[in-house]
């Protein structure tokens, strides 16, 4: 008889976990709450218009190829993946910056816009390079115990963690404008760190984009979530939705199975825990159950900003960038107010998806879908969303009218959905409102960080953002395998191979 494993949660890393050990044949069952699966990479359909509700960049599109694989299945028969070339367009005060993996019209811009900066970028692609090569196998080995932190590719790795320097001062040795550096340091705002604090390791992130490309899927990244729940029921799994667990069935420290909110009582082998860590570990273990993770020790973690969410359907396309983001004209003031002061600003950062301009299929013929973003603080602010919601909206939408070519979007909204951090914790369970989960402090990284085989119960593992290597949708697979090597490992069972990284071909 195959191992009897329950996930609980349907988001990617769920999802992907799932698909992993059903391929493998054990006896798989998956448990969502909601009404659909995707968790946060889930679609919402406002009528005729279809948006992602959260992630809508895909980098390091080969980890997710080489899940299926694993999974014995090709990604390419399921979605329709697009790279995008450019990337996206940075806005800032007085100038427009185009990100695009071609080198030569990089450093061209470069010298344009920031002259005497434009060798800079080839020395940070090269250097990166390197430093991605030695990084990478942090992000795919696990880190259960101390000992984990001694092995040879670990501490291969450790000098280029570049533990004594910021992001930015990382960045300052290949380009002498702030503005230029800050250009390959946005993304750690959404790690839940200001880039004159995170530390210089994150520079990968940018370099990543660079190197392998930003993609879009047809009809929207949530397309991947659906795309392995068809995976996982392919190979005798079983998926449930509107069925939520209510607590972990627990015997001591040892996990037998779950409860369900509909009073059901199911057995398990081994328990994956996919649920948002700390709306999980608040809700799924009784009080005085866990020491380590109790919830006045939750409540001291560092956690990432939170994020305002509006969906508009217009009734005008717009021949404008997929990705645009806007730079707050005072960008460590506004990223100090998301992180240290929780303030609401009055100048925020905005990200903008406009996919119309690349997928059609989103909206009615001459129509766009617009996802705006702002990253605000999370709840730990105490920000009366309540309050202050259609206040902000006003400044999000004004902003976008003074920096951007959408113009007079509200002439054209035809359907409208907003999110606010207050919707997340309440409506979506995301503890704090905290949308990519814990911090990426070195203090809250590796073994430092919830272990993919909890450390608190046996029979009970961790996938998604809130365990090792952390968030975002490639890392998030990334803690898929991990968690299912290791029960693989466990049963003395073949383990889903990890490549090298693919070599960079330039553009």
């Amino acid at each position: 008889m195959s191992k009897r494993m329950i996930v609980i949660g349907a988001g990617p890393g769920g999802l992907a976990s799932a698909m992993l050990l059903a391929s493998k044949g054990y006896d798989v069952t998956v448990y969502e709450k909601q009404p659909y699966i995707g968790g946060r990479n889930s679609e919402i359909s406002l009528g005729d218009y279809k948006f992602d509700m959260g992630p809508t960049f895909l980098n390091m599109l080969y980890v997710i190829e080489e899940v299926f694989q694993a999974a014995k299945r090709n990604l390419h028969d399921y979605v329709k993946v697009v790279e995008l070339d450019p990337m996206y367009e940075l806005i800032f005060e007085d100038k427009k910056f185009v990100m695009t993996r071609d080198k030569e019209k990089m450093i061209e811009q470069i010298e344009t816009l920031y002259p005497g900066n434009g060798d800079g970028y080839e020395r940070f692609m090269e250097d990166t390079s390197k430093k991605m090569d030695a990084i990478a196998p942090l992000l795919q080995t696990k880190m259960n115990r101390f000992i984990d932190l001694f092995q040879p590719k670990v501490l291969k790795a450790i000098p280029e963690l570049e533990i004594s320097k910021s992001l930015v001062q990382v960045l300052s040795k290949y380009f002498k404008e702030e503005e230029l550096q800050l250009a390959f340091t946005f993304q750690a705002k959404y790690l839940g760190m200001s880039p004159w604090e995170c530390p210089g390791a994150f520079s990968i992130l940018s370099y990543m984009e660079h190197a392998y490309g930003v993609y879009h899927v047809e009809g929207g990244l949530n397309r991947l979530s659906q795309a392995m729940g068809k995976v996982v029921e392919e190979h005798g799994g079983k998926i449930h939705t509107s069925t939520g667990v209510k607590k972990l069935w627990l015997e001591g420290r040892k996990v037998k199975g779950v409860y369900l909110e509909n009073g059901e009582r199911v057995e398990a082998d081994e328990v994956i825990i996919n649920g948002d860590f700390g709306h999980a570990m608040t809700n799924l273990v009784d009080k005085g159950v866990l020491k380590k993770y109790s919830p006045a020790k939750l409540e001291k973690k560092k956690y990432s900003c939170s994020t305002f969410m509006l969906y508009l359907g217009l009734n005008k396309r717009f021949d404008l960038p997929h990705h645009t983001i806007v730079f707050s004209n005072d960008y460590r003031k506004n990223v100090e107010e998301i992180s240290k002061t929780k303030l609401l600003s009055e100048d925020p950062s905005i990200y903008i998806q406009n996919a119309v301009v690349t997928d059609p299929t989103l909206a009615p013929e001459g129509k766009s879908t617009l996802y705006i973003l702002a990253p605000v603080p999370n709840n730990f602010s105490g920000v009366d969303w309540e309050k202050d919601h259609q206040k902000f909206r006003e400044v999000i939408l004004k902003i976008i009218e003074e920096k951007t070519g959408f113009k007079n979007i509200e002439d054209h909204i035809e359907v409208e959905k907003m999110i606010t951090p207050q919707n997340w914790e309440e409506d979506i369970f995301v503890y704090k409102g905290a949308t990519f989960n814990l911090g990426h402090q070195l203090s809250q990284m590796m073994i430092f960080r919830p272990h993919n085989q909890f450390e608190e119960l046996d029979n009970c593992w961790l996938v998604g953002g809130g365990t090792h290597p952390g968030s975002g949708l490639p890392t998030i697979f990334e803690s898929a395998r991990i968690t299912v090597n290791g029960i693989l490992e466990q049963n003395n069972h073949d383990t889903v191979p990890i490549r090298p990284l693919p070599r960079l071909q330039e553009v």
